[in-house]
């Protein structure tokens, strides 16, 4: 006599799984949650006098293979924040707030230790986005994923009243760009930086290294930023006409997403200073300066692209918000969506 226990999966693990993490969910919800953790749907209600005309703005990602270092240093309770962050600037980017959020995990054999750390993050951060976690899937799939290792999607819904859509359109040569800084490589660029690191330098994730004053391990754990409460004031008051979010391509393949036909980029890379981290992967992988621009963020994680006139202004504004280290980093230049560099 068998059983689903017997074939790998444990339903008693996934029932104290969903325990631990109904607790966090449940320190997520905003007003608009109407339904409870458990339903087969998650029920939100929009507020119309906040957004007299909505939009409602989606999206869907994952952390990649920043798993991987997750699952060399037993850290799990950062990877979920990741996760929310990117969502989060992914949708900030057209003007929208985030509504709510819902995550898949995935794994071979379900800790409930683990998935409670995970979804930890994940609810940390929600609430630091005023972002409700109304819903997810936890799936324990025997011999479909090593033991230890689990993947996680997130997938977030948010508004913006129509007339504070930023799509770029409005974009035009002699724009100015402003770069806020990243804190890492957020969650992009991990299969070339693990093997530069691990297989490369043979570094190990407790491995110390001077150049960066801290563990290999640290570094590539920094957490990815959400640009939500900087961008705020500069988002209401309409001084964007562009946002790009600066993700796997780096800028090279992601600021061009934002710019309209007949615009292209001049970035002046001596407006900032490159992070240590990047420099040490130039250098230990012998990369080519131009694969560096289109796999990582080179310490920009979001750019801006606003009239000349409002420079001064988004530049203060950030800094009120708590973002002092914004700077202009290039123009907007006639030409056909690339990105030249200097």
């Amino acid at each position: 006599m068998t059983d689903y226990k017997a074939a790998g999966v444990d339903i008693d693990a996934g029932n104290e799984a969903v325990r631990r993490i109904r607790g966090l969910a449940k320190s997520t919800f905003t007003a608009g949650v109407l339904s409870d953790i458990g339903s087969f749907g998650g029920l939100f209600k929009l507020d119309r006098d906040r957004y007299p005309e909505p939009v409602l703005v989606s999206s869907a990602d994952g952390v990649g293979t920043k798993l991987k270092v997750a699952f060399m240093t037993g850290r799990h309770d950062t990877v979920g924040a990741d996760l929310v962050n990117h969502c989060v600037n992914d949708i900030l980017v057209q003007g929208a707030e985030p509504l709510f959020f819902l995550d898949y995990l995935a794994t071979g054999r379900l800790e409930p230790s683990v998935a409670e750390q995970v979804i930890g993050g994940v609810a940390r951060a929600c609430r630091e986005n005023g972002c409700a976690l109304i819903g997810g899937e936890t799936a324990e799939m025997p011999g479909f994923y090593a033991d230890g290792e689990y993947d996680i999607a997130g997938f977030i819904v948010g508004a913006v009243d129509r007339p504070k859509i930023v799509d770029g359109k409005s974009i035009v040569p002699g724009d100015v760009l402003i770069g806020l800084p990243s804190a890492g490589l957020h969650t992009n660029g991990y299969s070339l930086a693990r093997r530069v690191f691990f297989d490369g330098a043979g570094w190990k994730p407790n491995t110390y290294v001077g150049e960066l004053g801290k563990s290999a391990g640290d570094a590539l754990l920094a957490p990815h930023r959400s640009y939500l409460n900087a961008m705020r004031g500069v988002i209401d008051r309409r001084w964007a006409k562009g946002i790009a979010h600066i993700t796997g391509g780096g800028i090279t393949e992601n600021l061009p997403r934002v710019l309209p036909a007949g615009c292209a980029a001049d970035i002046d890379t001596r407006a900032w200073d490159v992070p240590p981290i990047f420099k040490v992967l130039q250098q230990r992988g012998s990369i080519s300066g131009p694969e560096m621009f289109r796999t990582f963020n080179m310490g920009i994680g979001l750019i801006v692209a606003c009239s000349a006139r409002d420079v001064d202004r988004v530049i203060n504004t950030l800094a009120a918000s708590g973002e002092p280290h914004a700077r202009r980093i290039g123009f907007v230049v006639a030409g056909d969506h690339g990105v030249r560099y200097a």
